[in-house]
């Protein structure tokens, strides 16, 4: 077991848990609440459609390099020295993104909140997992957190509207530094320290090799359209991402402790959360991409009234993201991840037949399933990334899913952005150029449904098993010390 306090008092833990959903809560709502704010920034900044992209990209690029660093880094040193660090450069680059004097300037700012936004969501899932040992109260708190995740996110355009309408964009960043602050003084009082009593070693290699595929990846999508396919710099950076693809599975193999551990990917549901984590974040960040332009832009509604024609997601999800979390802990992952799949692509396909002046009877059941399948799906995927793992594994299954997330938001609004620009480019209607986006989230959708089906088989959960059984044993045959299994 980690080296930790003991929470022992169910108030106590739950207050952990409250504080560690706090800040998942504010990491969770910087990640959509900025779209909401993107035709402001456009305005005040004169900032491109890959300016734009780049917004969104340089937190979420960053939040998913730096995830599974962290967590490493908080099992060696300590997770609430860690996950307090985090606080304080979530706030610090909060402040300076609400005082950045250009583009350049907010993007760089972006990544600094991206830095400590890495250290929270790991961080804090190991020490909830490491608070709650009844194997049934770990599962009710896992639900809880990953329906945080669902509503936070949702909140993100309706909380984001109104601060831009009453007080400019930079308001959306200075929210934030109240609430990081109290949850820098309510881990301080009340979170216990605890260490993994084998911490595992830190990867530089494997980093490195994170880093480059994403970063050199991303970039080549956004900027490829602007820059020519062909140019020498995009050139260079598609080979060295090709390099890192092909480079980072065969160096993982080969080290003692990697940065992700293949093993995992042989337990279905593992591999199954992560994919769809990609899928349905990438679902969420084209949805809220679009729809922030099409509502401001094309429709000419104040940040507000966009604000408001979400309510429908965000009603959703509220309403869905707890009773997910729910059902999740009492009959399993399989039901959520069904209907999720379904509604993201209903939604996706309803939207197909988007105009300058669709009507209400069109807008509003699309944002509603969007919200209903969103809802749906966060806490599955915590779940089924932390099934059936040792305990010692949770913070790094965990951290997998978390950069997953990231990933799908970044490859979203990467690839459904870029696609978009290039038809509007060609037709000039924005309404009709998002076409193509809305069939990619529709297909994005049914994906999640099909691997709803097939990771929650008897199949599927023998080979949770197998990898958790390998786990449990250390060299030589012998049981390690940290046997138990997550529900």
């Amino acid at each position: 077991m980690s080296r930790s306090i003991a929470v022992t008092d169910r108030r106590h833990r739950l207050l952990v848990l409250a504080i560690c959903c706090l800040s998942l809560f504010i990491v969770g709502l910087d990640n959509t609440v900025v779209n909401i704010a993107l035709p402001a920034v456009q305005h005040d900044l004169g900032a491109s459609a890959s300016g734009l992209q780049w917004v969104i990209d340089a937190y979420t690029l960053v939040l998913a390099s730096l995830l599974m660093l962290s967590g490493s880094v908080a099992d060696r040193i300590g997770r609430k020295r860690v996950f307090q660090t985090g606080l304080v450069l979530f706030v610090l680059g909060s402040l300076l993104c609400s005082l950045a004097p250009g583009l350049g300037w907010l993007i760089a700012f972006r990544a600094v909140q991206a830095v400590g936004g890495s250290m929270l969501n790991p961080v804090a899932m190991s020490i909830i997992t490491n608070t709650f040992t009844d194997r049934k109260e770990r599962a009710q708190a896992i639900g809880v957190w990953g329906g945080v995740i669902g509503v936070s996110m949702a909140l993100g355009p309706l909380i984001g509207g109104f601060l831009v309408d009453s007080a400019g964009w930079p308001s959306i960043f200075l929210i934030n530094i109240p609430v990081g602050l109290a949850a820098f003084v309510l881990t301080y009082r009340h979170v216990p320290e605890s260490r993994s009593p084998r911490p595992r070693r830190l990867d530089p290699v494997g980093q490195l090799l994170m880093v480059l595929l994403l970063g050199c990846g991303t970039t080549v999508i956004i900027e490829g359209p602007g820059r020519g396919w062909t140019s020498p710099v995009i050139l260079a950076l598609s080979a060295v991402a090709l390099v890192a693809l092909l480079v980072f599975p065969f160096w993982e193999r080969r080290v003692p402790d990697p940065l992700i551990d293949p093993r995992f990917f042989r337990s279905a549901p593992f591999t199954g959360a992560t994919v769809t984590a990609v899928c349905a974040f990438a679902t969420l960040a084209g949805f809220l991409f679009l729809n922030t332009l099409y509502l401001q832009n094309v429709r000419h509604y104040s940040p507000v009234v966009a604000g408001l024609w979400t309510l429908p997601m965000a009603g959703l999800t509220l309403l869905t993201a707890p009773l997910s979390g729910r059902i999740v802990g009492n009959r399993g992952p399989r039901l959520p991840l069904l209907v999720a799949g379904a509604a993201i692509a209903a939604s996706g396909v309803l939207l197909t037949g988007l105009t300058a002046d669709s009507s209400a009877f069109l807008l509003l059941p699309a944002y509603a399933l969007f919200g209903l399948g969103f809802g749906m799906v966060n806490a599955p995927i915590t779940n089924s990334a932390v099934s059936g793992m040792p305990l010692a594994q949770a913070g790094v299954a965990a951290a997998v899913a978390s950069t997953s997330r990231q990933v799908g938001q970044s490859l979203g609004v990467a690839v459904i952005g870029t696609v978009v620009a290039g038809a509007v480019a060609s037709a000039g209607d924005f309404a009709a150029a998002s076409h193509t986006g809305w069939w990619i989230i529709a297909g994005l959708g049914l994906t999640v449904f099909a691997l709803g089906l097939v990771t929650t088989t008897r199949w599927a959960a023998g080979t949770a098993a197998l990898v958790a059984a390998r786990f449990d044993r250390a060299p030589g045959g012998v049981r390690g010390p940290s046997v138990e299994r997550l529900p």
